[in-house]
């Protein structure tokens, strides 16, 4: 595996340095440097044998930051895999692990925001992933409980790095709604769009999934394994026939398009048990993991029974850029929905859990969905829990037109139970939610403390046009991070239109939507 990932990054990533790192006018990279989040990293790294001539402009010095940090990250990677030797046990393997994957998916996000035809957008999507990547490298170790001394040998500055390039590519002018296509992103092509419209889609599929042998294959990852050989990139479908399928699935960065399609929500069921109580850092506990761009999930359940005492425990990871999930039920406790990084859309889907339930940092709307926080072994229940680590990521999780609603076994007990709508994970966690039913099992309060006054003043907590007897907003936190809206034209930044650019990208799944308020 390790040889693999080598080889791959030595065909990915090119000497940069012999002919790009020469050097520029040493008064245009201090000027330039100075405006950048980390400018004393900026300047040793661009500080060498001095070009008289200064930048042409301002993409020529993105460009040149984005290689800086490519080449870094590629030293990164090289670095963690050598430091595969010195884990003392089997928990800071584990960790280990997951950093030199999350290292691959890092560099594989910087080459494709090196492309030129890639929009504003997919830069700042992109390099916010490679951010969000490194640091779940380093939460692995903190989940786990293991001596974080191995993570220093493998940064390299590269998270310095990563977020110089995303201030200079990030939109700071005035707010621009991306253009839309009948109400709807224009990253759905029109073929996923009626794939996910049909009343009986599975007559399209490509392989089909039974347990009782009436398919191609009896388990899902057999089948999984079947699309990788696939010839092209176009969707395929994987038709899953009802049962309960007892198995961890990952469908990887080079699995684009692939379709899931059940019987329905708790007739197709997958599941696991994986946790961070078992021994797996939360990124590995995923019953199933997407990272191949292009996923659609639709009518079926995604399950983790680890339980409510074995800590976080993750139903789904999506790490899949413009992925869609129509018409899912996502059942767990702690952390069940991992919204981990990337643009995504869940559109009439369940979700169960208590504690931070709905958590990463991906670019991600719910819309129309139903929110079930259940009964926790501590008596409490966050929401979300958003993991937004730089002001320049355009990462955020929008609740929109869903319904907030005790679960049955949390119903006769909430009166002893505190819920709230979320908590800040990380230092600028962003969350809004509109237009929702909030009953009475939410706090009056809304929201809760991570730890002290963490991230009070700089997170992104809003409230717009809610309903329900938990929406009164009288009672709310006063933190200078959360805001009651009142205007549509500030609720609407948040709209799947504007959020997520979906009329740009929805319309080919098919997948009903609201693009605005």
């Amino acid at each position: 595996m390790a040889a693999r990932i080598l080889l791959t990054l030595a065909v990915l990533v090119p000497i940069f340095l012999s002919s790009t790192v020469s050097g520029y006018s040493p008064d245009d990279v201090k000027t330039r440097c100075s405006k950048l989040p980390n400018p004393d990293t900026c300047e040793y790294f661009l500080t060498g044998n001095h070009d008289p001539n200064p930048f042409k402009d301002d993409n020529d010095f993105f460009q040149y930051n984005l290689k800086l940090a490519l080449e870094r990250a590629w030293r990164g990677q090289r670095n963690t895999n050598s430091l595969g030797s010195k884990c003392k046990n089997e928990r800071e393997k584990a960790a280990w692990a997951d950093c030199l994957e999350l290292y691959e998916l890092i560099i594989l996000k910087l080459n494709q925001t090196l492309d030129s035809k890639c929009t504003q957008d997919d830069k700042q999507t992109w390099l916010s992933t490679a951010l969000t990547n490194l640091v779940t490298c380093l939460a692995g170790f903190d989940d786990l409980g293991v001596p974080n001394n191995l993570p220093p040998l493998m940064s390299n500055n590269v998270s310095k790095l990563i977020s110089n390039s995303l201030s200079l590519c990030s939109n700071k002018g005035p707010y621009k709604p991306p253009a839309t296509k009948d109400g709807f992103p224009t990253w759905v092509k029109p073929g996923d769009r009626k794939l996910l419209q049909a009343p009986s889609p599975a007559s399209q599929a490509n392989i089909v999934v039974a347990q009782d042998g009436s398919g191609n294959f009896k388990t899902i990852k057999e089948a999984v394994t079947a699309a990788s050989k696939r010839s092209g990139t176009g969707r395929y479908v994987i038709y899953i026939k009802a049962g309960t399928y007892n198995e961890n699935i990952e469908v990887g960065t080079k699995l684009t398009n692939i379709m899931f399609l059940g019987d329905g929500i708790g007739k197709t069921i997958v599941t696991g048990s994986k946790s961070v109580g078992g021994g797996t850092t939360t990124f590995r506990s995923a019953t199933v993991a997407v990272v191949g761009d292009g996923f659609i999930a639709r009518d079926m359940t995604f399950r983790n029974t680890a339980g409510a005492r074995n800590n976080q425990a993750v139903a789904l990871r999506s790490g899949s850029d413009l992925s869609v999930f129509y018409k899912c039920s996502f059942e767990g406790y702690q952390d069940t929905l991992y919204v981990h990084s990337e643009r995504q859309f869940y559109r009439e889907c369940d979700i169960y859990g208590t504690v931070d339930f709905i958590f990463g940092n991906a670019a991600v709307v719910l819309q129309n969905c139903n929110i079930y926080p259940r009964n926790p072994p501590n008596k409490t229940n966050t929401l979300t829990a958003q993991s937004r680590t730089d002001p320049n990521q355009n990462t955020g999780i929008i609740i929109h037109n869903c319904r907030v609603t005790a679960a049955s076994d949390l119903r006769p007990v909430q009166s002893s139970v505190r819920t709230y709508l979320g908590r800040p994970w990380r230092e600028y966690s962003r969350t809004v939610i509109m237009k929702t039913f909030i009953d009475s099992l939410i706090n009056p309060a809304g929201w809760m403390e991570w730890s002290g006054n963490f991230a009070l003043n700089t997170l992104y907590y809003a409230e717009y046009a809610n309903t329900g007897p938990g929406s009164s907003t009288s009672n709310r936190v006063t933190w200078r991070g959360y805001r009651v809206l009142t205007s549509a034209t500030e609720a609407g930044k948040f709209t799947v239109g504007n959020f997520l650019a979906g009329s740009s990208w929805l319309p080919a799944t098919g997948v009903p939507f609201t693009s605005g308020l």
